[in-house]
């Protein structure tokens, strides 16, 4: 009689262990439902828009000319911190120059220079022509070192992120991350961007393909993308709990059974 009760318990306990991990229905787990992936689809991209330049980015700026000694002065800004400009961690970044309070960057001999609201390619012009005061044909490159995302949540490998593109978007940073673990909420990602003094809460379906259309699919400076964690999150952290519980079980049983 007591064999039988124990090996009720344990069918019991099993079916729900069975249960609670399949908490995560597989209908929810695929990205872009909603496209036809029979065949290829074609549609025009409509969203993207330029990175303009904001206060406290940094910007890399490199400047050459006919005359290398006198451009030699500007490109200060490229070192690195600690001097070693093989090391491109963050913890390394190249000093460049940074975008003040007032929306000008300060360059040695043309003093301070408007760059906010600007993109890099307006900025880039916009020397041109300034440096010609001081140097034979001036060529400038500009790009932005500081450019980074934060991702975190139900995701293999949460981090910060430095991004070298300007046109970064919420796929590529999802895949730095390692993608979404197989437990994540797909229709609940969040994604968090503070500008201009207020700070927005944006919610993302990944399992539409409306998201490569949304206004946010294109990500800015120092935006943050959270992925909700689903039930089975606390389900596959609590099975191990639950193996040690059916191997206790399992060595009741059996003694009983002895008996």
């Amino acid at each position: 009689m007591a064999t039988r009760k124990i090996a009720k318990a344990f069918l019991i306990l099993l079916l729900a262990v069975c249960a609670l991990s399949s908490c995560q229905s597989y209908k929810n787990v695929p990205y872009y439902k909603d496209l036809d992936k029979n065949g290829i689809v074609t549609e025009k991209v409509t969203n993207t828009t330029n990175y303009v330049i904001h206060t406290g980015d940094i910007l890399g700026i490199n400047i050459t000319s006919r005359n290398p000694e006198s451009a030699a002065v500007f490109n200060y800004n490229l070192a690195r911190v600690n001097g070693n400009a093989y090391n491109t961690s963050p913890d390394n970044p190249v000093i460049g120059y940074r975008v003040d309070e007032s929306g000008n960057i300060h360059l040695p001999l043309a003093g301070d220079i408007k760059a906010l609201g600007l993109t890099t390619q307006q900025l880039t012009e916009s020397l041109s022509k300034t440096l010609l005061t001081y140097l034979k044909d001036p060529v400038v490159n500009i790009r932005i070192v500081n450019f980074k995302v934060y991702v975190y949540g139900d995701v293999a490998r949460p981090n910060a992120y430095n991004i070298t593109d300007e046109h970064p978007t919420v796929t590529q940073a999802l895949t730095m991350a390692g993608d979404l673990n197989i437990t994540a909420l797909r229709k609940k990602v969040l994604l968090i961007r503070t500008e201009d003094g207020e700070r927005k809460y944006i919610p993302l379906d990944l399992t539409s393909k409306n998201l490569f259309q949304s206004p946010y699919f294109y990500l800015k400076n120092n935006d943050e993308i959270y992925v909700t964690p689903g039930r089975a999150k606390l389900t596959a952290n609590g099975l191990p709990v639950l193996g040690i519980v059916i191997s206790a079980l399992s060595v009741v049983a059996i003694l009983l059974t002895r008996n």
